[in-house]
């Protein structure tokens, strides 16, 4: 299993395992993570999963798929490190990943 921690809003750290082979949304909604709304299911067709990546992990997780920055457009104070969580496979190489969830979804 991989641990991945997400930050709500108010600074609540909630550390979690995902299965390797889901997503970190996928993980978020299993785990009840305040903040992650997730409306189309991770089918990168809204953007209600939208997280911020510690710096320490862009580069291990990398960056948005073309697709991926056409939603980002409608997610909530996107910033440099904005990613969908659905977008992002969990697999060992993200094992201690730390993710901020925005103050609202788009």
């Amino acid at each position: 299993m991989t641990k991945i921690t997400y930050i709500t809003n108010d600074g609540e750290r909630i550390e979690t395992e995902g299965e390797n082979g889901s997503t970190v949304m996928e993980t978020a909604i299993v785990n009840a993570v305040p903040g992650i709304v997730a409306e189309c299911g991770g089918a990168c067709t809204c953007a209600t999963c939208h997280v911020y990546v510690d710096e320490a992990w862009r580069e291990v997780v990398g960056g948005p798929s073309n697709m991926e920055e056409d939603m980002l457009d409608f997610a909530f104070d996107v910033r440099d490190n904005s990613r969908l969580s659905c977008q992002i496979k969990v697999r060992d190489e993200i094992d201690g990943l730390v993710v901020q969830v925005p103050s609202r979804q788009g």
